[in-house]
């Protein structure tokens, strides 16, 4: 009997020890697996944000380099307008064309000019602008029954002195384009074919020989061959006085500029 209970005892240390060996086996066996997937999904969340801050860097990067490439091209193209337009002096000489009216009841007559000038400039912008031109043509003036005369195309010509303020209001390396208003005096010349006598130039109907106010109206445009040269453009509105009267006057201006002396 004693025997029995003995072993009936050891029967179940056995059963008890076996089953905890069994359930320390099964828990290290498990314990593996659940680390690495705890490690990865760690190492995961670590990597999400170095990721994101990698991207973020890569995209900063892009931005100041492309910053940094128009800072440059700013830079150029501030160096090259400093270049064309940081003198203090241009002089410029050309041709021109006019429409001029040469008597109240005369048809226009076409007028060829040459056209010189200069400007001083006080900035890149604002200058003050003197200019000198001289209109030659003819004038149509019919078969005038009233002196007789074989003079049908008789020559006149005017000279006028302006001057007043010229403003670039758009500037590139490349061109310009400014406005300007000039005024002062135009001295007229309508005899020259009729000996210089008056009564019969007027009386062919041509203004009077004299002098009288100017003004002009025009934009000049201008395109820079080098930062010193550049050609010029300059169509414009001309009015004169001549005979106590208006002439409206159009035409334009067409010459090369020389830019010199520094700011």
């Amino acid at each position: 009997m004693s025997f029995s209970r003995r072993f009936a005892l050891l029967l179940a240390l056995g059963l008890a020890a076996a089953t905890a060996a069994l359930a320390q086996s099964s828990n290290l066996s498990s314990n593996p697996a659940d680390s690495a997937s705890d490690a990865s999904q760690t190492l995961a969340r670590v990597e999400q944000p170095a990721a994101q801050f990698q991207s973020q860097e890569q995209s900063q990067g892009q931005v100041s380099v492309e910053a940094r490439i128009r800072a440059r091209r700013e830079q150029r193209r501030a160096a090259a307008l400093r270049q064309a337009y940081d003198h203090t002096y241009e002089a410029y000489a050309g041709m021109g064309y006019l429409r001029f009216v040469p008597g109240a009841k005369l048809e226009h007559a076409t007028e060829y000019a040459w056209d010189i000038g200069a400007t001083r400039y006080l900035n890149q912008r604002l200058g003050v602008n003197v200019d000198v031109r001289g209109y030659y043509g003819t004038a149509y003036v019919y078969n005038n029954s009233v002196t007789n005369s074989a003079i049908t195309n008789p020559a006149i010509n005017q000279i006028a002195v302006l001057a007043g303020p010229t403003y670039r209001f758009y500037m590139q390396p490349k061109y310009s384009i400014s406005g300007r208003v000039l005024g002062g005096v135009a001295h007229g010349n309508f005899s020259s074919d009729t000996n210089h006598q008056e009564a019969l130039s007027t009386a062919l109907g041509l203004w009077p020989d004299g002098d009288t106010y100017a003004a002009s109206a025009g934009i000049v445009g201008e395109y820079n061959l080098t930062p010193n040269v550049a050609l010029r453009v300059v169509p414009e509105y001309f009015l004169t006085g001549f005979g106590s009267t208006t002439q409206n006057s159009l035409g334009f201006t067409l010459g090369i500029g020389y830019r010199f002396g520094k700011q």
